[in-house]
């Protein structure tokens, strides 16, 4: 199969489909390698390697998508990109659809084969391919949160650990998940006051256990949930339903009580956000400020960290890459229905029934198109 991987081009999105190291293990399968120029050079990449490594480079992002069978990206595909795609070829990317109808409907018309990394599953209902991103997108969030905090950037003033005689910052986390669980690593390991939030008490006890005193608690009712987001001095947004919008579980009511110069930091963004006042911003202008409480809701924060990121990404792609060059993307997902729960559109239908149902189109069970 001929695999195309395209420059990205959303605002700073520095990562990249492919490496070096992943386009040499698809050569070696017997695969054709399509490369843009400079699109590894966010990671410190450069065209050469990706020759080394048996790839072709092109100019500019055309002859991938005219030519290549199967697109290998990391974010979504932007408006000029959705233009060049078409029927029967492979997008193999985030996709995020269920807040995104534009995107969706594209995707749609284009008549593509769509699977999404997000949707990926694993052995108990894990989501590999989006946790390697969630783990850094969390760990993100208490660094991006610790420089809002800054006053110079509109924030309390408050340094996260604290000093002695001073207090820490108080941290709220709704969620116990993969972002949340690596959030709370990252402030309790510099000293924050953390507080975790979760309506699953296997989450809660298994947490608990792990930070034992270095972090509490605590069951997210509407009660709790007013508490801990009116008492914090950061609140990260960490909650996820695969493939769903976000829920709104922060309100811009509550954004009243809260304390002034507050930071309010949504990983959800990508889902649409879990704040009622979130809307997507980029690294170049990451803060706005709503009632006096700034947010900050970069939809890609891992790519400001690209090598890491595109290293741990492209580790959980590209098995699923080999095989959908090597059997056809529907051989490998009758072999394979972890791989099948990713795919989101296809021949101008919607296979994902949470994106279907948000978004209002008629759902077409995978089964149903395997068969």
């Amino acid at each position: 199969m001929r695999v195309g991987c395209p420059k990205e081009i959303k605002n700073h999105e520095y990562r990249v489909g492919l490496t070096p190291e992943s386009a040499r293990e698809l050569v070696a399968n017997g695969h054709e390698v399509w490369i843009e120029s400079g699109a590894g050079q966010g990671i410190g990449a450069l065209d050469a390697a990706y020759v080394a490594a048996g790839a072709t480079i092109v100019d500019g992002p055309d002859p991938i998508f005219a030519e290549c069978e199967m697109v290998v990206k990391v974010k979504e595909p932007q408006s000029a990109e959705r233009a060049k795609l078409r029927e029967g070829q492979i997008l193999y990317t985030y996709l995020h659809l269920a807040p995104d109808p534009d995107q969706t409907a594209d995707l749609v018309a284009s008549g593509v084969t769509a699977i999404a990394y997000e949707t990926v599953t694993g052995p108990g209902r894990t989501l590999p391919l989006l946790k390697p991103m969630s783990q850094v997108a969390g760990r993100m969030s208490i660094q991006a949160g610790a420089t809002a905090l800054e006053k110079a950037h509109g924030g309390r003033g408050v340094l996260i650990g604290g000093v002695p005689g001073v207090m820490p910052a108080k941290v709220a986390i709704i969620g116990g998940g993969v972002v949340g669980f690596n959030a709370a690593q990252m402030a309790a390991g510099l000293g924050a006051d953390v507080t975790i939030l979760d309506r699953d008490p296997e989450v809660l006890e298994r947490v608990g256990i792990h930070f034992e005193s270095r972090a509490k608690t605590r069951f997210s009712n509407v009660a709790n949930l007013y508490d801990s987001v009116c008492d914090a001095d950061l609140v990260i947004g960490a909650v996820l339903i695969p493939g769903a919008a976000a829920p709104k579980l922060v309100s811009r009511e509550m954004l009243k009580d809260m304390q002034t110069g507050a930071v309010l930091v949504d990983v959800a963004i990508d889902q649409g956000g879990c704040f009622e006042t979130s809307r997507p911003t980029t690294h170049a202008d990451p803060t706005y400020v709503v009632d006096d409480i700034v947010h900050y809701c970069v939809a890609n924060m891992p790519g400001a960290v690209a090598r890491t990121s595109t290293y741990a990404l492209n580790n959980v792609t590209l098995p699923h890459a080999l095989r959908i060059a090597t059997l056809g993307w529907k051989e490998a997902m009758k072999a394979d229905p972890h791989l099948a729960a990713g795919l989101n559109v296809h021949g101008g239908k919607v296979a994902y029934q949470a994106v279907a149902q948000e978004l209002g189109y008629e759902h077409v069970p995978v089964d149903a198109i395997l068969s």
